[in-house]
């Protein structure tokens, strides 16, 4: 299920759009000559709530194979609303993240943002000078479920009634594939992920049939590395499966336009964080 909207469109129905963006050249971020999604001093495009009551630390989760790794925690007071699992994008768990899940508890969510590199990397707080790239190359599929699963245990067991993974990049890849294993989510948000097959690996267009919570896909019209047709494809094979799900295309907006920084791209953020916050409440 889909619906179009005046500042963007949808994989399904399609409605005309009653105002063209116009496309604009955006610097992407880059460090050691990689492409990133966020530069370091990046901060979610969502103001903070003045005198919201809000615990938060970095924990420590154990994955069911013993791994230990890093963790970011916010708790409203009072009785808790759905709880968030925030997924990072390929530098894994910072500040970024951290502050996001700050604004979901603002608004009553527990929140956790959870960081990949157990494994590699260990699970102490790093530098700016991480080199992330060898550390995502050595992620697997089966860690990766490992280390959902024990974060939204951490969820449940802060209160949580209900849990939905939102992700970004990396992460919203992540979102929806975690919606195909089996941790009971009550949905799944993916800002601009990759839904196809990557590295011999299957991505969330081809186990579509295994997907168990509803969907919602926020993608960048101007994405170099995720094109139309990826999109399409996603739409469709979700469509053939028969499972509930919305798909949202920013026309102009590049990867990561999710950014305080990326002020031409403000309207399309609201609406993209508008989207989230309506789907939390639909299906939380």
């Amino acid at each position: 299920m889909a619906f179009g909207s005046d500042n963007a469109h949808s994989c399904g129905f399609l409605r005309p759009r009653v105002q063209e963006f116009v496309q604009r050249p955006v610097l992407i971020g880059r460090r050691y000559g990689r492409p990133m999604c966020f530069e370091l001093d990046s901060h979610p495009p969502v103001a903070p709530i003045a005198g919201a009551a809000v615990t938060h630390e970095h924990l420590v989760l154990e994955s069911a194979d013993g791994t230990r790794f890093a963790a970011f925690a916010a708790v409203p007071d009072g009785d808790p609303a759905a709880g968030i699992l925030v997924l990072p994008d390929v530098r894994g768990l910072y500040g970024f993240y951290e502050e996001l899940a700050l604004r979901f508890a603002e608004l009553g969510h527990p929140a956790l943002a959870i960081d990949y590199f157990g494994r590699t990397a260990g699970a102490d707080r790093r530098g700016d000078d991480f080199e992330f790239a060898e550390h995502v190359a050595a992620t697997t599929p089966e860690g990766i479920r490992d280390d959902v699963a024990a974060a939204v245990a951490a969820l449940r067991d802060r209160g949580a009634p209900s849990v939905l993974a939102v992700g970004f990049c990396f992460g919203g890849r992540q979102a929806w594939l975690a919606a195909a294993d089996r941790h009971g989510l009550a949905g799944a948000v993916g800002f601009y992920g990759n839904p196809g097959e990557r590295n011999g690996q299957p991505g969330p267009a081809q186990r579509a049939g295994e997907i168990s919570a509803p969907l919602l896909a926020l993608m960048a019209g101007e994405d170099h590395a995720i094109g139309p047709e990826a999109v399409e494809a996603f739409g469709a094979a979700l469509t053939a499966a028969g499972a509930e799900h919305e798909i949202v295309t920013y026309p102009g907006a590049p990867h990561s336009f999710f950014d305080r920084k990326q002020e031409q791209f403000a309207a399309e953020s609201q609406d993209a964080w508008e989207r989230t916050l309506a789907f939390v409440a639909a299906h939380g």
